[in-house]
C-alpha cells in the first residue's frame, strides 16, 4: 500500500491504520471513533487527506475547458473563490466531485478524491485543448483542521489570519520554513475549518505543530465518514457514481444557469424541466437498529423503494441516520418508511438534510 508523508506520525499516535483507496491511512486513535466524533464537534481535529488529489488547471482556455468537464460557471468566479462541482462524462453521470478554486485569471486549483484520481486526471487529460495545461501537485500533503476553535488555532500555531477569509475561500501564505503554503476554508465535517496544503517534507512539522495545541486532536477515516454523514455530504461510490446526475443527488445549486454545452447537457436540462425518478433522501431511523449502506429501504407496503448508500451512527443524534435514494412520491420529509435490517423491517422517516445544523462561517449556495 502507498504511504502518505504523514504516515509515521499515525503509527506513533497509536492508530489503528487500515487500507482505503491504495494508501495506509489511520482509521481511528486510541479515543476510538465516537470520542474522535464529538472531539472535532466540540473543539477541533485534524485529519490526514493527502491521498487525495491535487493539481493545478492553467492556460488561456482553462475557464471554457472548466465549464465544459462540469455543469459550473467559472467565468466570474473571482480569485480565491472556491467552487464544489462534479466532473460529468458524456451520459451525465457524475465521474468524481472535487472543488476548484480560482487562482488566476488562467489558473485553477483543485482537489479530487483519492480513489477517483488516476481516473480523473486521465479523462481530464483525455479531454484537455493545446491552450490548457495540468500540473500535478504528488509534492504537497493535504492537512484538516476542522471544529469550532480552528480559526484560533490556525492563527496562534501557524499565524495565519484567517478571520476575513470567508467560507469557500483560498489564501496563499507562507508554511513555518517560508514555503508558500495554501489554506482554503472548507472541510467535509460541517465545522467551521480549513484544508491546509503544504509540501510534503514540511508536512509533519505543520502537523505536530498542531497537535501540540490543547484543543487539537488527530481523528481518523471513520470519524470523517461519521460526521461528513450527520451533513449529509455525498460520497462518491455510495450516493454519487457514473450513473447519477447532480439533479438527482440533490446537487441543483451547482448547475450554471448560464453556461451550455457541457457534458450531459441535454441530460441535466431534461431532469431540471421534467423532473427525475428518483431522489436522494436523508433517512432519521425511529427504532433500534443501525442501518448500513446495501440495507433495503421499503414502503408502509412492504415494496423495497431503494437501497441505502450511507448508514449508520449519530453520536450528535444519537441514533440511526442514512441516506438512499428513492422514487419522488416517497421523498417529502415525514415519508414513514422502513429499512430492512437483516430480515427485520425497521420504522424510519425521511427527514430534512443536513442532520446536524451546519456551523460553517458562511454557507452561499449560488450558481453562476
Amino acid at each position: 500500500m502507498k504511504e502518505t508523508a504523514l504516515h509515521s506520525a499515525h503509527v506513533r499516535s497509536g492508530a489503528k491504520m487500515g487500507e482505503f483507496a491504495g494508501y495506509d491511512m489511520p482509521l481511528y486513535y486510541p479515543d476510538g471513533v465516537i470520542k474522535e466524533h464529538e472531539w472535532v464537534r466540540s473543539n477541533a481535529g485534524i485529519f490526514d487527506v493527502s491521498h487525495m488529489g491535487q493539481f493545478t488547471l492553467k492556460g488561456d482556455g482553462v475557464v471554457a475547458f472548466l465549464e465544459r468537464l462540469t455543469p459550473s460557471g467559472f467565468s466570474q468566479k473571482a480569485h480565491g473563490r472556491a467552487q464544489y462541482t462534479v466532473l460529468l462524462n458524456e451520459e451525465g453521470g457524475i465521474i468524481d466531485d472535487l472543488i476548484i478554486t480560482r487562482v488566476s485569471d488562467h489558473e485553477f486549483f483543485t482537489v479530487i478524491n483519492a480513489g477517483c484520481k488516476e481516473k480523473d486526471i486521465e479523462w481530464i487529460r483525455s479531454q484537455m485543448p493545446d491552450d490548457v495545461r495540468l500540473i500535478t501537485h504528488f509534492d504537497r500533503s493535504l492537512i484538516a483542521l476542522q471544529g469550532g476553535w480552528s480559526e484560533r488555532v490556525l492563527h496562534e500555531v501557524l499565524g495565519v489570519e484567517a478571520h476575513d477569509l470567508p467560507y469557500m475561500h483560498m489564501m496563499k501564505t507562507q508554511a513555518p520554513d517560508g514555503s508558500d503554503m495554501m489554506v482554503s476554508r472548507v472541510g467535509y465535517t460541517g465545522e467551521d475549518g480549513f484544508e491546509i496544503s503544504v509540501y510534503n517534507d514540511l508536512a509533519e512539522e505543520v502537523w505536530d505543530k498542531l497537535l501540540d495545541h490543547n484543543v487539537v486532536k488527530p481523528i481518523g477515516l471513520a470519524a470523517r465518514d461519521s460526521l461528513r454523514l450527520e451533513m449529509g455530504y455525498a460520497l462518491y461510490g455510495h450516493e454519487i457514481d457514473s450513473t447519477t446526475s447532480p439533479v438527482e443527488a440533490g446537487s441543483g445549486w451547482i448547475i450554471s444557469k448560464v453556461t451550455k454545452g457541457y457534458f450531459g447537457y441535454e441530460r441535466i436540462q431534461k431532469e431540471l424541466a421534467e423532473g427525475v425518478s428518483r431522489r436522494l433522501v436523508a433517512i432519521k431511523v425511529l427504532d433500534k437498529g443501525i442501518a448500513r449502506d446495501g440495507a433495503e429501504i421499503r414502503s408502509g407496503d412492504d415494496e423495497v423503494i431503494g437501497i441505502l448508500t450511507s448508514g449508520g451512527y449519530s453520536p450528535v443524534l444519537q441514533g440511526a441516520i442514512g441516506m438512499g435514494y428513492v422514487p419522488p412520491e416517497f421523498s417529502e420529509p415525514g415519508t414513514k418508511i422502513f429499512v430492512n435490517v437483516r430480515g427485520r423491517n425497521i420504522a424510519a422517516e425521511v427527514t430534512k438534510l443536513p442532520f446536524v445544523p451546519s456551523k460553517v462561517k458562511s454557507i452561499k449556495k449560488k450558481a453562476v
